[in-house]
C-alpha cells in the first residue's frame, strides 16, 4: 500500500513538474546547453575532438555540468516544497493517509529521475566531443551523480524548512549551493586555498562529490572512493535528521 502510494504520488509530481515549462527548461535543458556550448568552445580552441584533454576539457567539464544538474534539481525541490507550503498543499497532504516519508520520498525520486535523464541527454548531446573509441564510464558516472545528488537533496530539505516564503526559496538556495561549487576543488585545488577556506571546503558535500565524480570519470574504481561515498552518506543522514526536526508542513 505504501509503495503504491509512493509511485502514484511520484507520477503526479512528475506531471506537475513537466507542466511548468520554465522549471523543466532550467532543470533539464540549461545544463545540457552549457555542456554543448563549452564543448564546442573547447573544440574550437584545441581541435576536435578535445574532451580527452586535461583541465576544463577533460574530466572537469562533465563534472561541472553534473554538479549544475544536481544543484538545479535541488533548487527545483526547494522551490516546489516552498510553493506547496505557501499554498497549503503540504498541510493537506499531511492530513492524508500517506506517511511523511512517502510524501517527501516522492519528491526525491522525481529529482533523482530527472537528474539521470538530464545526464543521459548530456551524454547524447556531447558524444561528438569525445574521441573515437574513448571509454566513457556512463553507468558508473550516473550512479556517482545520483549518490551526490541524493546527499545534496537532503540539504535542500533543510533550506526548504527554513525559507520564509516561496519567493525567497530559489535565491536563498542559490546563495547556499552555488558557492559550494567554487570551493569544492573543481577550479582550485583545495590545498591551494587559504587555511580558512580549506577548512570550509572539507565540510562541504560537493568537495567529496567532485572527488567521486572526477575519479569515476577518469576510470578509477569504486574502492578508491569508498571514503567519499561514506562521507556523502553520513552527510545525507545528518542533514536528513536536521530537516526531520525543523521541517514545517505549514
Amino acid at each position: 500500500m505504501m509503495l503504491r502510494g509512493l509511485w502514484k504520488l511520484t507520477w503526479i509530481e512528475m506531471k506537475v513538474f513537466l507542466r511548468e515549462p520554465l522549471g523543466a527548461f532550467g532543470t533539464i535543458v540549461v545544463p545540457v546547453l552549457i555542456f554543448v556550448v563549452l564543448g564546442r568552445v573547447a573544440n574550437l580552441r584545441f581541435g576536435a575532438p578535445s574532451l580527452a584533454a586535461k583541465g576544463l576539457t577533460g574530466a572537469d567539464l562533465p563534472v561541472l555540468v553534473a554538479l549544475l544538474i544536481s544543484v538545479s534539481a535541488v533548487l527545483s525541490l526547494v522551490t516546489i516544497i516552498s510553493i506547496y507550503r505557501d499554498g497549503g498543499i503540504l498541510k493537506r497532504l499531511r492530513a492524508t493517509p500517506l506517511r511523511p516519508q512517502t510524501i517527501l520520498g516522492a519528491h526525491v525520486i522525481v529529482k533523482l529521475l530527472l537528474t539521470a535523464a538530464t545526464l543521459g541527454l548530456m551524454f547524447l548531446a556531447g558524444k561528438r566531443y569525445f574521441p573515437p573509441g574513448a571509454h566513457v564510464p556512463w553507468f558508473s558516472f550516473t550512479i556517482a551523480l545520483l549518490i551526490s545528488t541524493w546527499c545534496v537533496l537532503s540539504i535542500g530539505f533543510v533550506i526548504a524548512s527554513i525559507v520564509p516564503t516561496a519567493r525567497f526559496a530559489q535565491p536563498i538556495g542559490a546563495i547556499v549551493l552555488y558557492p559550494m561549487i567554487a570551493f569544492s576543488g573543481l577550479f582550485v585545488h583545495i590545498s591551494n586555498l587559504p587555511p580558512v577556506l580549506r577548512a570550509v571546503a572539507r565540510v562541504l558535500p560537493l568537495t567529496y562529490a567532485v572527488r567521486l565524480l572526477r575519479g569515476i570519470w577518469n576510470g578509477e574504481g569504486w574502492v578508491a572512493h569508498l571514503s567519499d561515498v561514506a562521507v556523502l552518506t553520513v552527510m545525507f543522514l545528518l542533514f536528513t535528521a536536521i530537516s526531520a526536526k525543523i521541517f514545517r508542513w505549514e
